[in-house]
């Protein structure tokens, strides 16, 4: 990882989390109740964009911040239909389109290679969170965002897998395959 990355990410992720624990959903997340797991997870996604993806999403934290918008209360209340679109601009929506249809993919990729690990993979639900938190993202870190999605995928490259690698790594194990084999073990016996 880029260490450059590092104190950008570790910002985005107390930006987040501080936004996160106020969010007061009809169903309480359970990692609202697990900060820890939170930061994990979240840190799994961002570590793969890019420095200049990474540094315009705290840009959008920080202007939200100020302005006294949560953009996961946002996020949560589009996922439950509480609020209508953020971003519904032919233009915008296209691109949202194209970044979930591609992280779909990756996720049924993942499922495919490793089901005993990944669940749900590219669904409805997955869709749709994805979707939601992609409109509350500026016109230039969608943008940025795109271009990350669509260089990696154009190169062959799975960021969801890298994201799970990395997750994985940092729980101590070797591999996606190595949790795979320890889990298909587990529910034989």
């Amino acid at each position: 990882m880029d260490h450059d990355k590092e104190p950008l990410i570790q910002r985005i992720i107390a930006l987040e989390l501080a936004m996160f624990q106020q969010v007061r959903a009809r169903e309480k997340a359970w990692c609202q109740e697990e900060p820890a797991a939170f930061r994990l997870m979240r840190e799994m996604g961002h570590r793969v964009l890019s420095g200049e993806t990474l540094a315009s999403y705290r840009d959008d934290l920080e202007a939200a911040r100020r302005a006294g918008r949560n953009l996961m209360t946002e996020k949560y209340a589009r996922m439950e239909n509480l609020i209508p679109p953020l971003r519904h601009a032919p233009p915008v929506a296209a691109l949202i389109g194209e970044i979930v249809a591609i992280e779909a993919q990756w996720m049924q990729e993942l499922a495919q290679r490793f089901p005993d690990v990944i669940t749900g993979g590219g669904g409805v639900a997955f869709r749709n969170y994805l979707a939601c938190e992609l409109e509350t993202l500026s016109d230039t870190t969608l943008a940025l965002y795109h271009r990350d999605v669509c260089a990696a995928h154009a190169a062959g490259t799975n960021l969801a897998e890298e994201g799970y690698t990395w997750l994985f790594l940092k729980l101590g194990y070797a591999s996606l395959a190595e949790v795979q084999a320890l889990t298909a073990g587990a529910q034989e016996r």
